[in-house]
């Protein structure tokens, strides 16, 4: 193996290990807090809450259903998209490679969420008044900055990228 794809092994895997530590250590603090208090409601700002939710359907909450047929299919979509993106991350040659790690690092964590509780703890709960977001966790924020870095660099740089490849 090349010094450049060592250097890419090694940046890749430390963003995708960060990134699953911080939302490990993230999420085991809520759920603690949960325990020790029956649950978690916490006033941060008028815009921001800590309000912990168990989340078994994809991102934001989407597809959430009862039947376990159905969680079992998602998680298995999950697992494959999961895969998809490491093979992704090991064959792009570009600066892609760090946001496809910031995805991944983020899928697995959820994954692993889905696995061991059988739901992701979501509990960053953002709002302007009564209109709030989705309630999320960190790794969907750095799966979501992936893929919207992902985005801008097909449209801002793909005649750039393009020219690379030839």
């Amino acid at each position: 193996m090349k010094t450049e794809g060592k250097k890419k092994l090694i940046y890749s895997l430390l963003i995708i290990i960060v990134i699953f530590f911080l939302d490990r250590i993230s999420k085991i603090y809520v759920i603690s807090l949960a325990k020790i208090n029956g649950s978690v409601d916490i006033f941060i700002t008028k815009y921001l809450n800590i309000y912990l939710i168990w989340n078994e359907g994809i991102a934001f909450g989407l597809l959430s259903f009862d039947q376990n047929k159905i969680y079992t299919v998602i998680t298995a979509l999950i697992t494959i998209i999961s895969i998809v993106v490491l093979v992704l991350i090991i064959t792009t040659k570009d600066i892609r490679y760090y946001f496809y790690s910031c995805v991944f690092g983020g899928a697995i964590s959820n994954l692993f969420d889905r696995l061991y509780y059988f739901a992701v703890p979501d509990f960053i709960d953002l709002h302007i008044n009564n209109y709030h977001w989705f309630i999320f966790n960190v790794a969907d924020i750095l799966i979501t900055f992936g893929v919207l870095c992902l985005i801008l660099i097909e449209l801002i740089f793909y005649k750039s990228l393009d020219n690379e490849k030839k």
